[in-house]
């Protein structure tokens, strides 16, 4: 079983069924990827590219969740949305794929924080303030310096009592730092990302940021991805070396995936330009992955590699999907 923190599919389902007219979406494409590998909870984020931003920016948001929500109810049989922990019994019991709506950013808020509540009353149930810019509420990952703005504390307080999960993916080291301290209590994970011990990028957490992450009772989600894992060894070993070290950092049990596959998404639409904040280093193309490791359905490639390394079943079976599940019924309650 495998629960995956972050992974962009809604992007591909709005291209098609906004912009190519197509049907049944998510069951030709990503419902069959998710059920080859075993994955049991998906985290689905709504992510709202510069292109769009800023006239755009919430015609894009609703559009992805108005596909979040067509594949929830073209799927009854196979997929559950996940609003609260009960939803969870349906997941964890195998009967079907839970889909949990997240934000990516909230570059669609505006210069407002009420929009908070309408997306939860659609299903949000956890966000990132930002991406790698620095937007009206916080500076991004790809920024020196800075952190929360005025509105962008406002905001976390609006999530924290809305009892949305704070993630701290994209965040600059200062907004991180920020939130961590203004949020003491509430339920933060770090839902895709790398360790900087291993290889260094801004995307990236040091063992300082793992160990406040833990004592903070969050989570640590690791982005399979090669900007995250490594640029130059794009291989499941060099994924293992990351979880190895998040685990020796942090405990085995604060540790899960979190996928950001994209492989698939360029192939399935145009990519978009490369974005100057978007931290890619030279001939790290749009659509890069990690080898044997490209999508959902290669997951039982990597856990057959934990276990090659010697890991503990029970370990296996945490970090697989046991975490994230755990952290998502204590805080979801």
């Amino acid at each position: 079983m495998i629960a995956d923190a972050h992974v962009d599919l809604l992007l591909e389902l709005a291209y098609r069924e906004h912009r190519l007219g197509e049907q049944d979406v998510f069951a030709r494409t990503w419902l069959p990827l998710l059920e080859a590998g075993g994955v049991a909870l998906q985290v689905c984020p709504v992510y709202v590219d510069v292109t769009v931003q800023p006239e755009g920016s919430l015609r894009e948001a609703l559009g992805q969740v108005a596909s979040f929500h067509r594949a929830v109810a073209e799927n009854p049989e196979h997929v559950v949305q996940v609003r609260s922990a009960a939803d969870l019994d349906e997941v964890e019991a195998g009967r079907r794929i839970g889909l949990m709506l997240s934000l990516e950013g909230v570059e669609q808020f505006g210069v407002e924080t009420w929009p908070a509540d309408v997306f939860h009353e659609l299903g949000v149930r956890m966000a990132g303030l930002t991406w790698n810019r620095r937007n009206a509420f916080s500076d991004g990952a790809a920024e020196a310096g800075g952190g929360l703005s005025r509105l962008g504390r406002e905001l976390v307080d609006r999530l924290v009592a809305l009892g949305v999960v704070l993630d701290l993916a994209h965040a600059s080291t200062g907004a991180f730092a920020e939130i961590l301290e203004r949020a003491r209590g509430a339920p933060v994970i770090y839902s895709h990302g790398g360790c900087s011990s291993v290889h260094e990028t801004p995307r990236n957490l040091d063992d300082a940021q793992l160990r406040a992450l833990a004592d903070a009772g969050g989570i640590f989600g690791l982005m399979l991805h090669p900007l995250a894992v490594d640029p130059v060894k794009r291989t499941i070993d060099r994924v293992v070396d990351h979880l190895e070290h998040a685990v020796e950092v942090m405990g085995a049990e604060r540790v899960c995936l979190g996928g950001d596959f994209t492989r698939r998404l360029w192939e399935a639409m145009p990519a978009p330009p490369e974005p100057k904040d978007g931290l890619a280093p030279a001939g790290l193309v749009p659509g890069a992955g990690i080898d044997g490791l490209t999508g959902p359905e290669c997951y039982p490639r990597l856990v057959e590699a934990l276990t090659a390394r010697g890991w503990p079943q029970p370990d296996v079976d945490a970090v697989a999907s046991g975490n994230l599940l755990r952290f998502l019924r204590r805080v979801l309650a």
